[in-house]
């Protein structure tokens, strides 16, 4: 019953954000998990992407550090309802 209502749960979290942070790509809009919001510039092979905070300021994080949740609802927030 523990494993049903606490691991499992977790293990799938887990799983969804190592799908999300591998398709990460150019141009899409992120939040880290300090808070920094930027659009992703570039991605590069050694686990870290370019992050552009502000037009013409640009910042090198890891892959890990961005935040699938607070990503999802930054951009829920931004998308036009049709």
């Amino acid at each position: 019953v523990f494993w049903l209502f606490f691991i499992r749960p977790q293990a799938k979290k887990q799983k969804q954000q190592k799908k999300f942070i591998e398709e990460v790509q150019k141009g899409d809009k992120v939040v880290t998990i300090a808070g920094i919001h930027g659009k992703v510039n570039k991605v590069n092979e050694d686990s870290t992407l370019q992050l552009e905070v502000s037009p013409g300021s640009y910042i090198v994080i890891e892959k890990s550090s961005v935040s699938m949740e607070m990503t999802q609802q930054v951009n829920k927030v931004t998308t036009p309802k049709a």
